[in-house]
């Protein structure tokens, strides 16, 4: 582990010699500045804006600029000399409840480790005391030409040093909070708290930086002359109302897991990130056209139903019309010919 900082963290009376080190790494895409004609990188150069000299790192200094705009000049070695306690040791001044915390105020983590086996005992001393008693330890150090306030807890084998910001480094929340008064029914609660408990929950180890991945598909391409990844874009969608798109949003989280009701909604929402959530957005669309176009096909094929019995009917209708005719004309044309035969009878 690459040391940052090494002093001492008090505990009392106890004192534990400690570095510390980077908990974190980033895997953030960083890109060249380049001049587009030749693809020459860009450099920056700095210069002393009294008499536009370019300068070296030896011939800058620090200075601290007061309210009036003078510069004071400080050097590193005025900054070693500051007669703080806390440049070279953590001093523990209480302790709290890691559930107290805001959120808002944790900054940046680091590894506290022991600086050489001397410090083993008290060090795991304070790790086990911290896991007992469920607390974080909170103190003070300066590194890099700054004062910090941290938080000390217990995190499996180690002791884990998180920065804090200030508390008067917090931003009232007021200017995002809506504004007016925005009433909420409980039905719409009650299909939230449906949603959630549909959703589950979130396992933090299976995400992963899917822009990274994207980016270094796109250079590999580049460098091998093949074709560019495609980019699938969908247009967003229409929510008819809240109730409607909690629904369908609890429909299409119970379908991802397994627990489909068969009951599908028209409801059009916004694509869900990730191309695996955009094609269960797509077969859920397809769901509900294909069981829309069944109820049509049941209705047509239920009027066709009608229409044909009432076709059937017609047709009895039209045979038995058909068969009385016949029979009348048969009456009609045996008639005459009775008449007739008793008439040859008489004369004969």
């Amino acid at each position: 582990m690459r040391s940052v900082w090494s002093g001492n963290l008090a505990f009392g009376l106890v004192s534990i010699p400690v570095k510390l080190g980077s908990a974190v790494s980033s895997h953030k895409i960083s890109f060249r500045q380049v001049h587009l004609a030749d693809q020459g990188r860009v450099r920056y150069q700095k210069t002393c804006e009294l008499d536009e000299e370019v300068l070296t790192a030896s011939d800058i200094g620090r200075a601290y600029e007061t309210p009036d705009e003078q510069l004071v000049e400080i050097s590193d070695a005025d900054l070693r000399s500051l007669p703080l306690p806390t440049a070279k040791t953590i001093e523990v001044s209480g302790f709290v409840d890691m559930a107290s915390v805001d959120g808002m105020q944790l900054d940046t983590p680091y590894f506290l480790a022991p600086a050489s086996p001397a410090a083993n005992k008290p060090y795991v001393l304070m790790r086990e005391a911290l896991a007992r008693a469920d607390k974080a330890a909170v103190g003070k150090f300066a590194m890099r030409n700054s004062e910090h306030l941290a938080l000390i807890r217990a995190h499996d084998d180690v002791l884990l040093l998180q920065t804090l910001r200030w508390p008067d480094e917090l931003n009232s929340p007021a200017e995002a909070a809506p504004k007016g008064s925005v009433k909420i029914s409980d039905s719409e609660l009650k299909l939230a708290d449906t949603l959630i408990s549909a959703l589950g929950e979130a396992d933090l180890s299976s995400y992963h930086d899917e822009y990274a991945q994207a980016v270094e598909a796109l250079v590999t391409a580049k460098l091998e002359g093949g074709e560019l990844p495609a980019t699938e874009r969908e247009g967003p969608g229409q929510v008819v109302d809240l109730m409607a798109a909690l629904r369908a949003s609890v429909e299409q989280a119970k379908g991802e897991r397994g627990e489909d009701d068969g009951h599908a909604s028209v409801t059009e929402l916004k694509a869900p990130r990730g191309s695996g959530a955009r094609k269960t957005a797509a077969g859920k669309k397809a769901a509900a056209k294909k069981g829309t176009a069944a109820k049509k096909s049941a209705s047509g094929s239920k009027a066709g139903s009608t229409s044909t019995s009432g076709s059937a009917s017609g047709s009895k209708s039209g045979a038995g019309a058909r068969k009385t005719a016949g029979t009348a004309k048969k009456t009609a044309a045996k008639a005459p010919a009775k008449k007739t035969a008793a008439s040859r009878r008489k004369a004969g």
